[in-house]
Order: structure tokens, then sequence, then C-alpha cells
């Protein structure tokens, strides 16, 4: 078995672990919406109050990127395993 296959079957085990990871992201997103929202309206509520919490707040779409690798791989992941069952069967 190559390192790709072994890769492959590590991760397809750690799914679970996975998705909760982007389920996190993807809360942490919500105060990062407000905060945008504060922006694009002008109310200055959340927004421009201090310059550290605006640059974790704006940092919050950097974290992103890993979400979105994530489901990519488990997409992929899911699609090899399907093709894999098609090719037994």
């Amino acid at each position: 078995m190559n390192v790709w296959n072994k890769f492959w079957n590590w991760y397809e085990n750690k799914i679970l672990g996975s998705v909760i990871l982007i389920a996190i992201i993807q809360f942490i997103q919500v105060p990062h919406m407000v905060w945008n929202a504060d922006i694009m309206l002008e109310a200055g509520i959340v927004s421009r109050v201090h310059p550290i919490i605006d640059w974790f707040l704006y940092g919050v779409d950097l974290i992103e990127i890993i979400s979105i690798i994530n489901v990519g791989m488990i997409m992929f992941s899911l699609i090899k395993k399907r093709r894999v069952q098609k090719v037994t069967a």
C-alpha cells in the first residue's frame, strides 16, 4: 500500500473529527458575520470599537480556508469509496 492510500485510509477513519472541526469553524463565523454587517451598515456597534477585536474578527475569514479544504477532502474520500464499491459490486 502506497503512502497516498495509507493517508486516505487514515483520513477516512478521522472523518468525524473533520466534521466537528468544520462545525466549529462555521460557528466562529457567526460573530464575524455580525461584525461584517456592522461594518457594511456603518453602525459602529461592534466594528471599529477596538483594533484588536477588528483584527481577530477579520482574521476569521482566513480560517475558513481550512474548512473549504476539509470539505473537499471529505468529498474526495466519499467519491473514492463509492467508486471502489461500484467496482467490487
